[in-house]
């Protein structure tokens, strides 16, 4: 489980793949299919990514896990997956530490040294922060327990994509996972399907925003046009990559945004 979890960040880090993004919960899934699956070359251009979408500001996640190997991987992938986090590995040390910073969510495991998991409970409902359990202790009495205090309960040893959805599932719920991107002077607003330049409104087409949308998830990230075309055209499109260019073409026209052309590859949004 080390090496997987290992090499999922490190390539995240590294941005060594031209992908591309749509739905943030099903890309989680499929993105160590890439480098996993035995037909991962394949599923490289039919797969989703938003793990290195750029946001206009990041989740803060406050890690409690006195395993510091798990602790660091933990942080590692969320790092890398566009969150800001602070681990913490005695649970004495937690009170204090959420006196003086605001925290998104909490990862917090049960058995910790100084005070153990649920008797911090009370704490983070005092400041209003989501909690999902992550621990070895797997018997029914503590899931049940743990399920009624907390947003989720997870058991140790976990897949690092479920622990991502189900942490996206809570933010969305609580109302803490960011919708809205920025490029240069540029706005996006998921939810209100909206565009904004120096303040002003601009008019996209639906597809134009979609396009639009998908590169700012992926601010300065290669992304080729067989992933734009399946990420906003879909896979039953039947029309050719030239339609990419016409696009893009349209969306440095209206928005004057620097969208570079990567030979070979596709485009590149950048600042």
């Amino acid at each position: 489980m080390i090496y997987p979890l290992f090499l999922f960040a490190f390539m995240i880090q590294g941005r060594a793949f031209p992908v591309k993004c749509a739905s943030t919960t099903l890309q989680r899934f499929y993105i160590l299919m890439m480098f996993f699956h035995p037909a991962g070359d394949t599923i490289l251009k039919h797969t989703w990514n938003n793990m290195t979408a750029v946001r206009c500001e990041m989740n803060k996640i406050l890690v409690v896990e006195d395993d510091e190997a798990i602790s660091s991987l933990i942080c590692l992938n969320l790092s890398a997956a566009g969150y800001e986090v602070i681990p913490l590995c005695d649970g004495s040390e937690v009170p204090e530490r959420l006196q003086t910073e605001q925290f998104d969510l909490a990862l917090l495991d049960v058995m910790l040294p100084g005070i153990d998991g649920f008797s911090l409970f009370s704490c983070f409902a005092q400041h209003g922060i989501p909690v999902i359990y992550l621990t070895a202790v797997n018997d029914t009495e503590s899931k049940v327990k743990g399920l009624l205090k907390a947003e989720d309960y997870i058991v140790k040893p976990f897949d690092i994509l479920e622990l991502m959805v189900r942490m996206e599932k809570v933010l969305r719920r609580t109302g803490r996972f960011p919708h809205v991107f920025r490029a240069g002077d540029v706005e996006i607003d998921e939810q209100r399907h909206s565009v904004k330049k120096d303040g002003r409104s601009v008019s996209l087409k639906p597809l134009e925003f979609d396009l639009l949308l998908t590169l700012a998830k992926n601010k300065n990230i290669a992304m080729s046009r067989d992933a734009l075309l399946l990420s906003v055209w879909g896979i039953d499109f039947m029309g050719e990559t030239r339609t990419v260019d016409v696009h893009i073409a349209q969306l440095r026209k209206k928005l004057g945004i620097s969208i570079a052309t990567i030979p070979k590859v596709g485009y590149r949004l950048e600042d």
